[in-house]
């Protein structure tokens, strides 16, 4: 199955027109040195003509900025939805995924380097606007689209503008995201999307300086404005890095933060690292490790704690709130039984479900080719 490119179809028959090589940037400002400084996120990168900044997709060209990868992407699949990982955001339904290339961070240990690391954009071989996208959601079957692969936030323009078309179509947007992005777009940014996945990385400076070229201080700024000041439903994701991120200090900190500052109902998915990139000699995370890290998080009172990137089904699975009864099994991305009702409620003690919860279609993962 293909996505239609800009100079193919589009719903009613009409063509699309070409789209540009660049886009026009927002967020970025003219310093007294002649330099123009992106305001995107807090990297505050300061370009000479031609300079891009680093997550490479934005460039300086004569007196304004451009984002090069509009339109541009990594390739589209067909996911369940619970691959960002979401559990409480319509469980059990398909979502489209794609990205472009490049990223704001630097991190040691990315597992998707081949895209985000990419610094050739003749690779990004699919093209779509984002009406062609929102149709092609539509037209598969999906309930939402996610940005991901590479970081959204380096892409906003053309992530906002899909979501716009998707929303038209009454499609869902999801961001799969670090959350490094300044205060003005964030919020414009967050706006748009109907739910978030954001990478806390570690619950430590020293971690994002050392193995991300960031800071950790700007994340959770945009956790807790996703949490408190936007309707975008929330979850959140840390990578167990053996040895690095794994202490159980440094847990209990983390899970902490999480309950008192984010509400003990907030989903937090703890998943294995497998080795690759720069970090390809550490070893891949025991399942013992992960299953630590969720009693940990429950000790510290959150509700919801799960596993990822191996077979556990009770660390998968939802369970009531209040009850503690299991309302939705799941073998890996896979559902197997949901006893949710009707309205999103345990059906044993009537606790109403924190999330978006609906009747949906099966899903068929598929990878969509490029045309």
């Amino acid at each position: 199955m293909a996505i239609a490119t800009e100079a193919g179809p589009r719903a009613g028959g009409l063509a699309e027109p070409p789209l540009a090589q660049a886009h026009p940037a927002r967020w970025w400002q003219r310093l007294d040195d002649g330099r123009l400084q992106c305001d995107l996120c807090p990297r505050d990168c300061r370009l000479h003509e031609g300079q891009r900044g680093l997550c490479f997709v934005r460039q300086r060209q004569g007196d304004g900025m451009v984002l090069t990868a509009y339109g541009r992407s990594s390739g589209f699949a067909i996911d369940p939805i619970e691959k960002k990982p979401l559990h409480h955001f319509h469980p059990g339904s398909g979502v489209l995924s794609f990205g472009t290339a490049g990223c704001n961070l630097a991190c040691k240990f990315c597992q998707n380097w081949d895209i985000s690391k990419s610094r050739e954009m003749d690779r990004l071989q699919d093209r779509a606007s984002p009406q062609q996208v929102a149709h092609a959601a539509l037209s598969r079957g999906a309930a939402s689209v996610a940005f991901t692969y590479n970081d959204p936030v380096i892409f906003a323009e053309y992530a906002m503008d899909t979501a716009d078309a998707c929303h038209a179509l009454g499609i869902h947007t999801v961001a799969v995201t670090a959350g490094y992005i300044h205060a003005g777009p964030r919020r414009e940014f967050f706006a748009r999307m109907d739910a978030a996945n954001v990478d806390l990385k570690a619950f430590s400076d020293d971690f994002y300086r050392q193995q991300t070229g960031s800071h950790l201080a700007p994340v959770l700024d945009t956790l807790q404005h996703i949490r408190h000041e936007s309707a975008c439903w929330l979850e959140i994701t840390t990578l167990l890095i053996p040895g690095l991120n794994d202490s159980t200090a440094e847990l209990q900190s983390l899970t902490h933060w999480v309950a008192t500052e984010l509400g003990a109902d907030l989903p937090l998915h703890f998943t294995a690292f497998h080795p690759d990139y720069k970090l390809d000699r550490v070893p891949r995370t025991p399942t013992a490790t992960l299953q630590r890290a969720r009693r940990i998080g429950q000790d510290a009172g959150l509700q919801h704690v799960y596993i990822g990137n191996v077979r556990d089904v009770e660390g998968t699975s939802t369970f009531c709130s209040d009850c503690r009864a299991p309302l939705i099994r799941r073998d890996g991305y896979r559902i197997v039984r949901n006893e949710l009702d009707a309205s999103g409620a345990c059906p044993f003690c009537a606790t109403a479900m924190v999330g978006h919860f609906s009747s949906r279609p099966a899903h068929t993962p598929s990878r969509l080719s490029p045309t």
